[in-house]
C-alpha cells in the first residue's frame, strides 16, 4: 500500500518523463542521498570510509562505464582496467606538468584521454562482435599496461613504475581525511550516475539498445552504427578513466600499471553480471557485492572456524565459497540482483493482492 501511485497524476509530458516518476521513489532517493552525505560521514569510522565505502563507489563508477558499453550497447569489453589506468596516469601527468591546474579539470582531462583511447580500441567493433570483440579489447588491456611500463615518461621516470598521487586541493581546501575523500568521491559518482541515467533514457540510449538488440535492423532504420558504437566506447572509457583517477587519488594514493591488470577487468565484468546488465542500480549493487562479500567471508572464516581450520585452508575456502555464491546467484536470478529489487517493487505496487 505504501508503494502505490494511486492518485498521482502527470499533467505534462515533462512530469511523465522524470527520472523518478513515482513520488515514493523521489522521497526514497533523496532520503538515501541525505543519509550517505550527512549521516554516513558522522557514524562511519576510518576503516569503513577508506577501505569499504570509497572502493565501492569507485568500482560502481567503473561498472557503470562497462554497463553502458556492454549492457546498453551490447559491445563486450575486457579492457575496463586498462582504461582506468589511462585515466589515472593521465590525471597524474596533468597535475604534474600543468602548473596550477585544478584537480577537477585534470580529472576530466584524464577521463577524456581514456575516452580517446577507448575510441581507438573501439574501431574493431565496426567489423567484429561478440567473442572476437572481447579478444580485441583484451589486446588493449595488455597493450596499454605494456606502454605504461615501457615508457618511463608516464610515471615521471620512476624506477619502479609506481606513481604517487599529488594532494587534492579544491578552492583552497585539501582533501586529506577519509571523510573529505569520501564526500568528494560520492559527489562525483552521484553526478555521473545521474548523467548516465539521463543518457540511457534519451535518444542516445535508445540507439545503443537498438544496436544491442539487432544492429542490422538499427542500421536499416537510419542509426549510424559507427557513430553509435564509438560513442558508447568513448563514454564508457570516460567513466572508467574517471574511476581510475579516483582509484589512484582517493583510495590507494600510489598505483602502478600492473595494478590495473586483467583480474581487475574481470572483477568489473562480474560486477555488472551479478548486479544486473543494463541497469544503473545494478552497477552499484554488483560493486557492493564484489567488495563486501570477501570482507564478510573473511570475518566469518576467522570468527567461526578459524580455530579449527589452518589459515591457508581458510583462505582457499573463502575463494571457493565466493565462487559458489556467484554461481548460485546467477542460477537463481540470471538477470542480476537489480532484477530482484525490480520484482519486489512490482509486488509492492499490488500488495496485498495476489500477483
Amino acid at each position: 500500500m505504501l508503494y502505490r501511485e494511486a492518485g498521482q497524476f502527470k499533467a505534462s509530458y515533462m512530469q511523465d518523463q522524470q527520472i523518478f516518476p513515482i513520488r515514493q521513489d523521489q522521497i526514497g532517493f533523496w532520503a538515501m542521498i541525505a543519509f550517505f552525505f550527512l549521516v554516513v560521514p558522522v557514524i562511519a569510522n576510518q576503516y569503513w570510509l577508506q577501505a569499504i565505502l570509497i572502493p565501492v563507489l569507485i568500482f560502481s563508477l567503473a561498472a557503470l562505464g562497462l554497463n553502458i558499453l556492454t549492457g546498453y550497447c551490447g559491445q563486450l569489453s575486457l579492457g575496463s582496467a586498462a582504461f582506468m589506468a589511462v585515466g589515472a596516469f593521465a590525471t597524474y601527468n596533468f597535475m604534474l606538468r600543468v602548473d596550477g591546474i585544478p584537480f577537477i579539470a585534470a580529472l576530466l582531462l584524464g577521463g577524456l584521454c581514456a575516452a580517446a583511447v577507448g575510441i581507438l580500441f573501439g574501431l574493431p567493433s565496426l567489423r567484429i562482435k561478440g567473442f572476437y570483440l572481447a579478444v580485441a579489447t583484451l589486446a588493449a588491456q595488455f597493450f596499454i599496461v605494456w606502454v605504461l611500463v615501457k615508457f618511463g615518461w608516464f610515471s615521471n621516470y620512476s624506477t619502479s613504475g609506481v606513481i604517487t598521487a599529488q594532494a587534492v586541493t579544491i578552492f583552497g581546501y585539501t582533501f586529506t581525511t577519509p571523510e573529505s575523500k569520501y564526500l568528494l568521491t560520492l559527489s562525483i559518482v552521484v553526478v555521473l550516475a545521474l548523467l548516465a541515467k539521463n543518457m540511457v533514457r534519451s535518444s542516445t540510449g535508445r540507439k545503443w539498445m537498438a544496436v544491442r538488440d539487432m544492429d542490422v535492423a538499427a542500421e536499416v532504420i537510419g542509426i549510424r552504427l559507427m557513430h553509435t558504437k564509438l560513442q558508447a566506447f568513448a563514454i564508457s572509457s570516460f567513466y572508467c578513466g574517471v574511476a581510475g583517477a579516483l582509484y589512484a587519488y582517493m583510495y590507494l594514493g600510489t598505483v602502478e600499471p600492473e595494478g590495473f591488470n586483467l583480474d581487475l577487468s574481470f572483477r568489473i565484468l562480474f560486477m555488472i553480471i551479478i548486479g544486473g546488465v543494463a541497469s544503473i542500480l545494478g552497477s552499484f549493487i554488483g560493486a557492493a557485492f564484489i567488495v563486501l562479500l570477501p570482507v564478510f567471508l573473511n570475518i566469518m572464516m576467522h570468527s567461526a572456524i578459524g580455530a579449527f581450520v589452518p589459515a591457508n585452508v581458510a583462505a582457499n575456502l573463502e575463494l571457493i565459497i565466493f565462487g559458489a555464491l556467484i554461481i548460485f546467484f546467477l542460477i537463481v536470478e540470471p538477470h542480476g540482483l537489480a532484477r530482484l529489487w525490480q520484482l519486489t517493487k512490482e509486488k509492492l505496487r499490488i500488495w496485498p493482492f495476489p500477483h
